[in-house]
């Protein structure tokens, strides 16, 4: 699947390097080193997460050495991820994070995260909203770098992984029942 964001890394890379002999190797080298972009397309991200793109990088740290990395982190909005979850994944409600792997050969893929959703359950579970993000933003990382939770087996070492990660940060294990 494409990622639908217009500011994927890879599509600011000059038409020219793809048609050139040599191809891949002949991209520069800043285009597959440079930070993830953070957009924060829903301003009420910054209302109830201090430092939004901040939470954002130590959660992408805390995962860097774990495999793919995103061209983009997105916080946007129900509405946002309600229209690409549909055309993407044929599901036509808002979900709390997506993520599109970028075309093949390229680096990144996009993460988005849907703000009402994010909020309603972390009021839900009674957990700060940047940590939930934080793990969100995780959980959307490991999708990038080929773990998923289809499976009862592929869940649980994908569960283990993110509340490791998690603790790295500080932030409190999600799976475990609140006392």
């Amino acid at each position: 699947m494409e990622p639908p964001s217009s500011s994927s890394h890879a599509q600011d890379l000059d038409v020219a390097h793809w048609e050139s002999p040599g191809f891949p190797g002949n991209f520069p080298q800043s285009a597959f080193e440079a930070e993830p972009e953070i957009l924060v397309e829903d301003r009420r991200w910054r209302s109830y997460v201090t430092g939004a793109e901040t939470a954002v990088r130590r959660a992408l740290a805390a995962c860097a050495g774990i495999g793919l990395q995103p061209g983009s982190v997105v916080l946007s909005c129900d509405r946002v991820v309600k229209r690409l979850n549909g055309t993407h994944r044929g599901k036509h409600k808002p979900t709390n994070v997506l993520t599109f792997e970028p075309p093949p050969g390229f680096p990144g893929g996009d993460i988005i995260l849907a703000f009402e959703t994010v909020l309603r359950e972390a009021q839900k579970a009674g957990r700060p909203v940047r940590n939930h993000l934080m793990h969100l933003v995780i959980h959307g990382s490991l999708h990038l770098a080929g773990y998923d939770h289809h499976h009862a087996g592929e869940a649980r070492e994908m569960e283990m992984l993110e509340s490791r990660l998690l603790s790295r940060l500080g932030v409190p294990n999600p799976w475990k029942p609140r006392s």
